[in-house]
């Protein structure tokens, strides 16, 4: 999935920042450049911003520059400009909780997610922004769940199962329940995927009910639970990615 349809980006307005930023010391000529920058990126001229904020750089490397230029390289898709550039700024002033959280969603969306976990759990050690903090949790957890899938695909199940409980701690995301529900039955651990199928039927948000029917009906049928197993099975069924599957359970439990 594209990082726009997955994370709930927490970029900050460049005109909002930029003013915050201002009122501390810069160079006079660069903090020209630096607001005539940001005027430019609210147009959405990006390319000029970016050369905007080079001038500015030219004159003060100064870190505040450094992040506004991260963002227009941003929108301007260029992610591993915008990594450098946030790089830059950290070396320069590295408690600046904002920049960690702008180089997580940068790092995410290149698909360093051990990269992005890092810089995300690193602005919650920093920031004191509640409503930014429950921002960056969804976004940890999503990173936690991107983070099972690989360790799906090398077949490290136990460490994926440990990423997908780190997932939970930071936010309910119902990716994060159907995965642990599918492993979970894998590992004939009956009950437990049975409460993580419970959990993403609740938060349900993208997921489709099928797959989540369907692996309850594999517990059920492990617990030795028939009748249940047969009308989880029955519900797995009308979700067409599901039906084969359900109709040869069904057919065993016959």
């Amino acid at each position: 999935m594209k990082l726009k349809t997955v994370l709930p980006l927490v970029l900050f307005l460049l005109i909002t920042l930029s003013s915050n930023l201002l009122s501390q010391e810069m160079n006079a000529e660069a903090k020209q450049l630096l607001m005539v920058g940001d005027s430019l990126a609210k147009a959405q001229d990006y390319q000029k911003a970016i050369q905007t904020y080079d001038q500015a750089l030219a004159l003060s490397k100064d870190y505040r520059i450094y992040f506004q230029k991260s963002l227009a390289q941003k929108k301007a898709q260029d992610l591993e400009g915008a990594k450098a550039s946030l790089e830059e700024c950290l070396k320069l002033k590295d408690d600046f909780d904002a920049a960690y959280n702008a180089l997580g969603i940068v790092q995410f969306s290149i698909g360093n997610f051990q990269e992005a976990r890092i810089n995300f759990e690193k602005f919650l050690t920093l920031s004191n922004k509640e409503e930014t903090n429950k921002s960056v949790k969804k976004n940890l957890s999503i990173t936690y769940y991107k983070l099972s899938v690989e360790e799906v695909t090398k077949g490290d199940t136990i460490k994926a199962i440990e990423y997908l409980n780190k997932s939970i701690e930071y936010d309910n995301y119902d990716a994060t329940y159907f995965s642990l529900a599918k492993l979970y039955a894998a590992n004939g651990e009956w009950d437990k995927s049975i409460s993580a199928a419970e959990n993403a039927l609740k938060y349900k948000s993208k997921i489709t009910e099928g797959g989540t029917y369907f692996y309850m009906g594999k517990s059920y049928k492990g617990k030795g639970d028939i009748q249940k197993a047969r009308e989880m099975f029955e519900k797995s069924k009308t979700d067409p990615a599901f039906q084969k599957a359900a109709d040869y359970e069904l057919g065993l439990l016959k």
